[in-house]
């Protein structure tokens, strides 16, 4: 049997969802707790924790590992964690919350009751310091850093225990997939090392070669979508899947791929979050993370290759999964097929750059979309859509 590479941390997974049958008595305790409503962010970081997903977490985090994780990229007791996971709740209700208590964590939207927390500690962080830290701008114009700054001023840490994951299991069924699953998947097809490919986007030509590198690479792959909150102007999930799955029926071996979706809501951090990305598909079992230009970048806040260079500071040990930096992609016309800098000798002048900015401004602008951008099956699922918003 292959060995899989272990959970982060090197623990087993950590998945604080309550088994079904069990939740209905635990809803009915929750309805006389203290509700606290939670934002889209917080959200999903708690379906994050309950699938397993952030092993060894077990809940929302305390002022010192809050800290350590923004300055340090670690928590208190010295493991790696790029990314703050917090849950923020307005003073005043706050206020009238006991250090022991247990409280009912609640959608902030539609109100259904989610998890409960004990509540072991109370505080408030410097949002200035989480943005820097993190984001590298305090520049509210970043969405992430919009969201820090925007979130009520008092912190509540404590173990959670999780009694939903909203729709995603019945919206997104045979794609939402736990770690523990994955990991089952990989087992039953032999597979070891395992590629994940992180995406928010439908995949263009420049995706397409990326994950058939990394399949040359390792024995298989997990395209792994982003299916929580996305920013304005990017492609419904469910347009996505229909795109991605027409990509891999038609131009992949069979056997090779595993198409997921997992549901966080993207931060936009650039550096930081390639490196939560990382850290979280080795609890799902993969043994490299594909990290193109700009990963999990916005605008113009990061470099194209600011996510290769911060693997590279990292201490011996952080993690076990191992970045595949792979540089820009493009079609070269004299080589006639897709290359990077490092395999292409020509010039700007044969290359035809490939991005999802420029593919979703040829489809606002009803533009002719060449088969060297995207492949034919891809561009009818997405002119379909396109289409649809008239």
């Amino acid at each position: 049997m292959p060995t899989l590479v272990p959970p982060h941390g090197g623990g087993p997974l950590r998945p604080m969802l309550l088994p079904r049958t069990e939740r209905a008595d635990e809803i009915e305790r929750a309805e006389k707790l203290t509700k606290v409503p939670l934002a889209s962010r917080e959200v999903s970081d708690l379906f994050m924790l309950a699938m397993g997903a952030y092993t060894p977490l077990d809940g929302f985090m305390g002022e010192e590992d809050w800290r350590a994780c923004c300055t340090d990229m670690v928590t208190g007791d010295g493991i790696f964690w790029p990314i703050p996971i917090t849950l923020s709740c307005h003073e005043d209700l706050a206020d009238g919350i006991a250090i022991g208590e247990k409280i009912a964590l609640v959608d902030g939207t539609s109100g259904e009751i989610l998890a409960i927390q004990t509540v072991s500690e109370k505080y408030a962080i410097d949002r200035e310091l989480e943005c820097r830290e993190v984001f590298r701008t305090t520049d509210a114009a970043h969405p992430g850093v919009r969201k820090v700054m925007e979130q009520p001023a008092v912190n509540l840490a404590g173990p959670v225990t999780a009694l939903s994951e909203g729709h995603f299991p019945e919206t997104y069924k045979g794609l939402y997939l736990r770690p523990a699953e994955t990991r089952a998947m990989f087992e039953a097809n032999g597979w070891s090392k395992v590629a994940a490919f992180q995406t928010r986007n439908p995949m263009h030509r420049s995706h397409e070669y990326l994950a058939k590198v990394a399949i040359e690479i390792c024995d298989g792959l997990l395209i792994h979508q982003v299916l929580g909150a996305l920013k304005p102007g990017d492609i419904p999930a469910d347009v996505r899947v229909k795109a991605i799955d027409a990509l891999i029926r038609n131009y992949f071996v069979p056997g090779t791929v595993i198409q997921a979706g997992y549901p966080i809501e993207m931060r936009y951090a650039g550096p930081r979050e390639a490196l939560l990305h990382a850290v979280f598909r080795q609890n799902f079992g993969c043994t490299h993370l594909v990290v193109g230009r700009d990963h999990a970048g916005v605008g113009n806040y990061y470099g194209p290759f600011d996510a290769h260079h911060i693997f590279d500071t990292l201490p011996a040990g952080s993690m076990e999964i191992r970045p595949l930096k792979i540089d820009v992609t493009f079609f070269c016309y004299k080589c006639q097929g897709m290359a990077t800098g490092k395999t292409c000798p020509h010039g700007e002048e044969d290359r035809l750059a490939i991005s999802g900015t420029r593919l979703r401004e040829m489809f606002s602008r009803r533009e002719t979309i060449p088969e060297e951008f995207s492949r034919r099956e891809v561009v009818e699922v997405l002119q379909a859509y396109y289409d649809s918003l008239g």
